[in-house]
């Protein structure tokens, strides 16, 4: 009862306090010292993955292992490191997909890696890779390194 209800019309078209939260949670970490650094972010924000048909979401995974492979401090897991910078790495459709997930959804990179190649690996270009391996054939006189590159 000592609650006010008397709310005008115009309170109910402003928004109220904004919180974000992403599907991704790092775990936490006992480092009380660590933070990633801001050129570190930009370097990461420099490559982003858009989720566009003609990016690779795997060439992207590793061009952010590479980034990500600079910096190792004592008492923080990969997990924690990899989790807390992955977001950064992603903008548009990519990023929107982040947000659409259940918050604290995925806490580990398995999850993490296993989502988004879920979601930006074409299932059709699976497909085309295990017909290309299934029907794989030998020019005449190529040596099996040849044809296998």
């Amino acid at each position: 009862m000592g609650e006010n209800n008397n709310r005008t019309l115009c309170d109910y078209w402003v928004p109220g306090a904004f919180f974000m939260s992403s599907g991704i949670t790092p775990p936490t970490t006992p480092a009380n010292d660590f933070e990633l650094k801001p050129a570190l972010i930009k370097l990461v924000s420099q490559n982003q993955f858009y989720g566009l048909s003609n990016e690779c979401p795997q060439d992207h995974l590793r061009r952010f292992f590479d980034l990500c492979s600079i910096v190792k401090h004592n008492g923080v897991t990969q997990d924690y490191f990899w989790l807390s910078l992955f977001k950064f790495s992603l903008a548009g459709e990519a990023a929107r997909c982040l947000v659409n997930l259940p918050p604290n959804s995925l806490t580990t990179w398995d999850e993490v890696t296993k989502a988004f190649l879920g979601r930006f690996y074409p299932l059709r270009k699976t497909v085309d890779i295990r017909s290309q391996i299934m029907n794989f054939q030998d020019r005449d006189g190529e040596s099996l390194h040849d044809a296998w590159e």
